[in-house]
């Protein structure tokens, strides 16, 4: 197959992963990402993980899996002749989740050696890309900058036989170990098979790859999930982004739920790996309270854990934590920075069992440490069986939690090509403004970017600078305890921000 050989091959990295436009017809969006450019990446991901394992490429399993998105089949396709060139053994999970692609990786009898997922996460239809895992968990960004290496380079042996194409129905497998999961864990004796009998437990799929809870999961479980929505997988996403972070998405579950009087509601994004959930009330539990509701969890099943968050979580929900006899360590922006940092700690002799992001991806140490949004809710389902048979509700567990009144995020978009410097630049100027503030204090123990608490009666709150992993944007993240309190501090940070060159900061005052 052939590619344009001054083709621009990291410009698909995207940290731990790799992303790109893979159809066309979006203005400025030019297609980086085809099924020439998925053969030569499977590639070089058989050729960088035969090493690795310390056998030849025509000794490895690899399983494939995609989400919804209209080019998936056609790069799937392109991946799999790619690692069949080189004689590996292919399996073809079709439509599949994230962390089901991880775990073929660890499920005996299948045992694979690497796995592939094909998806963009929450990103427009025209976007793809690639999530690769080992029995280690997924790869980081060093190995991601290899295998592209590997790929540029095409210096490969093809096999003298072709590796062969199998398909199977995974997703039913792994299905059937959260089915099992839930069972062991609420051990209803009179209802065993069916602890979910009597529960109404609407699924919002996004028409992603997560419509296979609702049918795989619930309903064998005993859980009526009549009013269910958009679980048909479609690629054109007709119906609302699948994010968990996106207000019409959480909008559609919210409604959802109150319109057909369920017990409960689930929301997956496009791959599975981010969820989030809503009360029997139509309120959100999500961000915040989705952490402090799987802390809450973790902490009575192993007293004085740490929990790992990014940088954006409430002090609020800091409190609750320490309430409970936690640890909150608050780390960096970023799902892999977050699990990272929690195994590190676990490494350092400090516990830790939970590593989570305000974005919904949560990973536990019990689970490999993989972000698995279907895991996540299924140990929520688990306490809702547990609160309905003592008479009690779910929400109880953060009955505590103290939440902001007030919480905005504004992105300021930096107008210069060396975006990381400048943005570095102006987060050092802000912190030498915040010393001058009588009532702004910076935060010890902060990992990323400034943190700065304002102790005005009037403000009540903090607000935290940082530069995006990825983007020409520092994000700002306001929160207050009191009503107008986030207009406050925003009307004082403007005053420091106009002084400030090569900085659009009008979404300030949008």
């Amino acid at each position: 197959m052939t590619v344009d050989p001054f083709f621009d091959w990291q410009r698909l990295q995207n940290g731990s992963d790799i992303r790109g436009v893979a159809l066309s017809g979006v203005a400025g969006e030019t297609v980086n990402l085809t099924p020439e450019i998925a053969y030569r990446l499977g590639q070089g991901f058989v050729s960088w993980l035969a090493p690795t394992l310390n056998k030849s490429t025509d000794e490895l399993t690899v399983s494939i899996g995609l989400d919804s998105r209209l080019s998936g089949p056609a790069l799937m396709a392109g991946l799999a002749d790619g690692m069949m060139a080189l004689g590996a053994k292919v399996f073809d999970f079709a439509i599949a989740s994230t962390p089901a692609m991880f775990m073929s990786t660890v499920t005996p009898g299948y045992d694979c050696d690497g796995a592939i997922m094909l998806t963009a996460s929450h990103l427009p239809f025209n976007r793809n890309g690639l999530k690769f895992f080992t029995a280690q968990g997924g790869l980081n960004k060093a190995d991601i900058t290899a295998i592209l290496a590997l790929a540029r380079e095409n210096n490969f042996k093809i096999a003298q036989n072709k590796g062969e194409l199998i398909s199977r129905d995974f997703i039913s497998v792994y299905s059937q170990g959260l089915v099992q999961q839930i069972r062991q864990a609420v051990n209803h004796s009179d209802h065993y098979e069916q602890p979910l009998k009597d529960l109404h437990i609407v699924v919002d799929a996004g028409n992603g790859a997560g419509g296979f809870y609702a049918g795989k999961v619930l309903e064998p479980l005993g859980a009526d999930t009549s009013g269910s929505q958009f679980l048909e997988p479609d690629g054109h996403f007709p119906n609302h982004i699948p994010n968990p972070e996106n207000a019409e998405a959480m909008a559609a579950i919210c409604q959802a739920v109150l319109t057909h009087k369920a017990d409960f509601g689930i929301i997956f994004d496009t791959d599975v790996d981010r969820s989030a959930a809503v009360d029997p009330q139509g309120n959100e539990l999500n961000r915040n309270r989705l952490i402090a509701l799987i802390s809450a969890v973790v902490l009575r099943e192993h007293p004085g854990s740490t929990i790992v968050t990014d940088s954006i979580t409430a002090d609020g929900l800091a409190q609750f934590i320490a309430q409970l006899g936690g640890v909150h360590h608050r780390f960096q922006r970023g799902y892999k920075n977050v699990i990272n940092e929690s195994i590190r700690l676990n490494e350092a002799g400090q516990e830790s069992w939970l590593a989570i992001e305000t974005s919904g991806h949560g990973a536990m140490k019990e689970n490999y440490f993989l972000d698995d949004g279907a895991y996540l809710v299924s140990k929520l389902l688990v306490e809702l069986a547990r609160a309905k048979q003592s008479g009690k509700v779910l929400t109880d567990l953060i009955a505590d939690l103290k939440e902001p009144a007030e919480s905005e995020e504004y992105r300021l978009k930096i107008l210069t090509a060396d975006f990381k410097a400048h943005g570095n630049s102006v987060i050092d100027q802000l912190k030498a403004f915040v010393t001058d503030q009588a009532d702004w204090q910076s935060v010890p123990n902060n990992y990323e970017g400034i943190r700065v608490a304002c102790t005005d009666v009037a403000e009540d709150g903090w607000f935290l600078l940082r530069l995006s992993l990825h983007d020409p944007v520092l994000p700002l993240n306001i929160e207050s305890n009191v009503v107008g309190g986030v207009d406050i501090i925003k009307n004082r940070l403007i005053g420091f921000f106009e002084t400030v060159d090569k900085l659009d900061n009008s979404s300030l005052s949008e």
